[in-house]
């Protein structure tokens, strides 16, 4: 993840493909929760923390 900061830094947009949802929050601007191949949800990542099913499913909440 730190290359991924790194890359940040010099304004590059980076599409990120990450299970580890606490580690791809802490890094993106954005967030999109797909399931079976589909958006189902969009948001930054604090936005999707405060999602009950959000954090039900994919932040052990």
């Amino acid at each position: 993840f730190a290359t991924i900061a790194e890359i940040r830094r010099h304004g590059v947009t980076v599409l990120l493909v990450e299970q580890n949802v606490h580690l791809a929050f802490g890094i993106a601007d954005r967030a999109y929760v797909m399931e079976t191949g589909r958006v189902r949800l969009t948001g930054t990542p604090a936005d999707l923390a405060r999602d009950e099913e959000v954090a039900r499913s994919y932040l052990g909440g």
